[in-house]
Formats: C-alpha cells, sequence, structure tokens
C-alpha cells in the first residue's frame, strides 16, 4: 500500500508541475500555444504510465481512482490512500513550481490554474464532465479485461492531449480534480470559487464512464 501511495505521490507531483510549469513558463495560449499545452500534460501521463504504472496503475488523478473504486479494481483503503497521495502530489508540484518562479523574480500571479469566462458555470460544468468522461472511458476500456495492456500508457496519454486540445480554449482543461486543487489555493480569487466545478464534474464523468464502462463494455472481469 505503501508504495502505491509513494508512486501516485510521485506521478501527480510530476503531472502539476510539468503541465502547469509548461503553462506558466510557456507564457500559456499567447505562448507556448495549445498543443505545446496539451502535450506537456499528456507525455507527462505517458512518462509515469511506463514508470509507475506497473506498481499503482498510474491513476494520478482523483476522478480515475473514484472510478476505479466504483468498478471495483480498487477497494476502499486503496481509494484513501490513492485521493490523499494525489492531492499531497499536486500541491507539492505547485509548491515547486511557485519556488522556481520567486527564485526566478518572476510574477506568481498565473499558476496554471483552470477558469473560465463566457461558458458560465452550467456550461463549464458540462465541458468538464463529458471531457472526463471520454477520458477515463477510454482509461476503463483499454485497462479492461479485453485492453492491450502494452499499449495503454500510449493510448491514454495521446487521450489526455485530444481532451485537453478540445477542452483548454473553454475550461482550461482539468478533467483531474487535484490538478485544478492545488493551483487554485494558491492562486486564491476567482480560481477558488470555480474550483467546485472542477471537483464535481470530472467525478461524475468518471462515474459515469466507469458504469458504461463496465455494463455497454464490458470491462470488468
Amino acid at each position: 500500500m505503501l508504495k502505491k501511495g509513494v508512486a501516485e505521490f510521485i506521478g501527480t507531483f510530476v503531472l502539476v508541475l510539468f503541465g502547469t510549469g509548461t503553462i506558466v513558463l510557456g507564457g500559456g495560449i499567447q505562448g507556448i500555444g495549445i498543443l505545446g499545452i496539451a502535450l506537456a500534460f499528456g507525455l507527462s501521463l505517458v512518462a509515469m504510465a511506463y514508470s509507475i504504472g506497473t506498481i499503482s496503475g498510474c491513476h494520478i488523478n482523483p476522478a480515475v481512482s473514484i472510478a476505479m473504486f466504483v468498478n471495483k479494481r480498487i477497494n476502499a483503503s486503496e481509494l484513501l490512500c490513492y485521493l490523499v497521495a494525489q492531492v499531497l502530489g499536486a500541491f507539492l508540484g505547485t509548491a515547486i513550481l511557485v519556488a522556481f518562479l520567486k527564485l526566478s523574480n518572476m510574477s506568481i500571479d498565473n499558476l496554471g490554474q483552470n477558469g473560465f469566462e463566457k461558458l458560465g458555470y452550467s456550461g463549464a460544468f458540462l465541458v468538464e464532465a463529458v471531457l472526463t468522461f471520454v477520458f477515463i472511458l477510454v482509461i476503463m476500456v483499454v485497462t479492461g479485461k479485453n485492453g492491450n495492456a502494452s499499449l495503454a500508457g500510449l493510448v491514454i496519454g495521446l487521450t489526455l492531449v485530444l481532451v485537453h486540445l478540445f477542452g483548454i480554449p473553454l475550461t482550461g482543461s482539468s478533467v483531474n480534480p487535484a490538478r485544478s486543487l492545488a493551483p487554485a489555493i494558491f492562486a486564491g480569487g476567482k480560481a477558488v470559487s470555480q474550483l467546485w466545478i472542477y471537483i464535481v464534474a470530472p467525478i461524475l464523468g468518471g462515474i459515469i464512464a466507469a458504469l458504461v464502462g463496465k455494463f455497454v463494455f464490458n470491462t470488468e472481469k
């Protein structure tokens, strides 16, 4: 259990540091661009999938862990361990990013926090729920009893790139409560007031994906 927790901690730390760090240091959408940001998150996930995947399954996302729990791939104690490790890893990733920015005398106004303007709360909720549903459905199928384990990490990473390409202009594309929580808490303000969407919507989308995977695509043993 401890090894799994450490793996999830490190994996989420890497995802948040390199993903949000690319947003900040790469100049955001106007700098490195949507494709660059999407690749940063996707490649981080691929790297972790093929390193810590054999230890913890490389969830590095509370919505994924909850979906796995719904389909009984992990038990309650494992779920709690995963969630705590993921949140702590995300906070460390953001804290390290803040430290790097301060050491470089750079602004810490932008920490890669998610946000939305034109969509409104209902629109943002729908976007995050749908994107997470697609992302986690792919995870459940490709890691299910009929999936291809050798290609799972690559497929999942590329799917994360895909949902980010679509979602970044709309909501900043979270599909991961831990990824949104840490930058929002550090940034404060509007990011905190909008945070509930980035927690509730991905979890709901993930639960639906788990059930569709189980009862429609027959993913479970």
